[in-house]
């Protein structure tokens, strides 16, 4: 079987990942936030104090990637950790003043980004995307 480049779903979906990224670093460039940068935003604007392993977690990043974000957010002033006084290993995650008021700038660039990337598909495509894209993630665990 001879199978083209453009056969590969897996080279598709990376290039449509690097275009997505690509649009949304130049969205955030202004803000002085990467897109990995902004993901640990929305996570501690949804719930502020969250523990370095559930920012791991939720992003399915390794520890030393998070710390290394972690401490670029710190160093532009959006974060602060703080060490668990009940095990020092374990570190919360908490929004600064200059992390809580950049929210109301970064939201609507976000909401408007995912109306962008999803204009003129349906709430129907995009779970059946989401569906085909969490077996693709199953099948190669």
């Amino acid at each position: 079987m001879n199978i083209s480049l453009k056969d590969y779903i897996s080279i598709f979906i990376h290039q449509t990942d690097l275009k997505i990224t690509n649009c949304v670093k130049e969205q955030l460039a202004p803000f002085n936030l990467a897109p990995e940068q902004n993901l640990i935003m929305l996570l501690l604007w949804e719930r502020d104090g969250r523990t370095q392993q559930e920012l791991a977690e939720q992003l399915q990043k390794d520890k030393t990637t998070i710390t290394r974000m972690l401490s670029s957010l710190e160093q532009k002033g959006f974060i602060k950790r703080v060490t668990e006084t009940c095990d020092r290993r374990s570190m919360r995650v908490f929004l600064t003043e200059g992390g809580k008021k950049l929210e109301c700038k970064i939201i609507p660039v976000t909401e408007g980004f995912h109306k962008a990337v999803t204009r003129g598909i349906t709430e129907e495509e995009l779970a059946e995307v989401r569906r085909i894209l969490t077996k693709m993630q199953k099948n190669i665990h």
